[in-house]
């Protein structure tokens, strides 16, 4: 699984957004957007808890 934190360049911005100097971090799985943030941190949290939840996924695929 890939998962990656993008900042949202100025392109995929709204003009009102780019005059309020507002940033938005993308979350992508498997280059499918599922998570929008505005606080980097909270994009990277959101990342790892996927992640997380994908090896215990996996472990019990491997258990059953």
């Amino acid at each position: 699984m890939t998962v990656k934190v993008t900042e949202r360049d100025d392109a995929h911005m709204s003009h009102e957004g780019i005059a309020a100097g507002i940033r938005i971090w993308d979350v992508h799985q498997q280059d499918l957007l599922v998570g929008m943030f505005h606080s980097e941190t909270d994009a990277h949290s959101y990342k790892a808890e996927l992640e997380r939840e994908e090896r215990l996924r996996s472990r019990e695929m491997a258990e059953s």
